[in-house]
Order: structure tokens, then sequence, then C-alpha cells
């Protein structure tokens, strides 16, 4: 269904959360666009701007008058990689393993629950050990999908040391009409420009 769109829009929730305690949720807008682009516009509780354009992250805090920037391939911001999701939902370039998740619940009975191991987090230790000890000690994705439409239903971003990221996704929308110049970001005047790695705060469980 993914396939025959270039661009892709949906609304998402985000929650943050340590130790099985919701310490953020936040909300807004996002967009993907084929190759590996995509715009996150948090609009709650206050606006800020996440954006791959390719080739560097962009994370744009307008109430600080700051921007940081990292090459998208050295991000370690879990919002990178789903980049490579945009259009073509294959868990193969993202994942080194794709499992049924039996033992998580679905937020609508019949949808499908994956469990992802991300790859680069196997090691030769890894693959000797047990799936348990493999779990315990990587973080894992979890991908739900709907049964009826095949459209992606929510990420969680299951770290290793209590800490989760989920985002939940709907209202669907493809080929929204948007510019190219949607997924460039352009420095407003007096922003001060950081570079380095994305705030851990802000969705930066490390892979």
């Amino acid at each position: 269904m993914y396939r025959g769109a270039r661009t892709l829009q949906a609304t998402f929730l985000e929650r943050y959360s340590e130790n099985g305690h919701i310490v953020r949720t936040e909300a807004g807008v996002a967009y993907f666009r084929r190759p590996g682009k995509m715009r996150w516009e948090y609009q709650s509780p206050e606006k800020n701007l996440f954006l791959v354009d390719g080739k560097t992250a962009w994370f744009y805090v307008p109430r600080d008058h700051t921007v940081t920037r990292v090459p998208a391939k050295q991000s370690e911001d879990w919002r990178t990689p789903l980049a490579l999701l945009a259009g073509e939902m294959k868990l193969s370039r993202i994942c080194a393993r794709v499992d049924l998740a039996n033992g998580e619940k679905p937020q609508k009975d019949g949808d499908v629950v994956l469990s992802c191991l991300p790859k680069g987090s196997e090691t030769k230790a890894d693959q000797t050990a047990g799936n348990d000890a493999l779990q315990a000690k990587r973080d894992t994705l979890i991908f739900e999908v709907a049964q009826e439409t095949s459209e992606l239903v929510r990420i969680v971003v299951r770290g290793s040391g209590g800490v989760d990221i989920e985002f939940q996704f709907k209202d669907w929308q493809f080929d929204p009409p948007v510019p190219d110049s949607f997924f460039r970001f352009e420095v407003p005047p007096g922003v001060a420009i950081v570079n380095g790695e994305l705030p851990a705060s802000n969705g930066g469980v490390n892979p």
C-alpha cells in the first residue's frame, strides 16, 4: 500500500517512558518522502522540528533559538533509521531479524505485531546466546501493522536500560501536496547551529 506513494503524512503521538512510567508525551504531524527524508513537526506541548534531509538530521528548538545538526548516518536518534522505511516498510533494511511478537498485545485485535532486532545489535557472542538472553541485553523494535489496511499503527523502541519510546500513527495520507523544500532545513536568522549528537531526551535511545 505504501509503495505507490512517494510522500506520506500521518499524525503521531510519542510517549517516552522510564521503567514503565510515562515521563513525557508529545504530538504532532510527521511526513516521509522517498528516499530517506522525513519531517516531524511537534505541536504539543511545545513546537519543535526534527528533519532528515537524506544526509543530515536537524533538531530545531525555536524557544532556545538553537538547531542541532548531525550526519544522518552518525545519528543515534531512533527517528533517523525510521526514514529508511519511508514509503516501503522493508523491515530488512534496519532489522537483523524479525519475529512475531506473540507476547505483545496489539492496540486492535487482529493487528500484526512484529519484533525487530536492529542491525548492528548482534555480535558473535549474541549469536550463541538464547533468545531470552539476547532480548534482555539489546534494544528491540516493536512494529504493529493494521490487518485491514496494512498501515503502520505504532512503533515501540524498547531500550535495554528500561527506557522505552512509543510512536503511534494514524490518519495516514498518501502523496499530500508538499514541496521538496519541505524536507530541507533553512536556518532562521539569529539561530545558533550546534554540531553534535541530538539530545538524549528527544528520542535518543541508542541502537
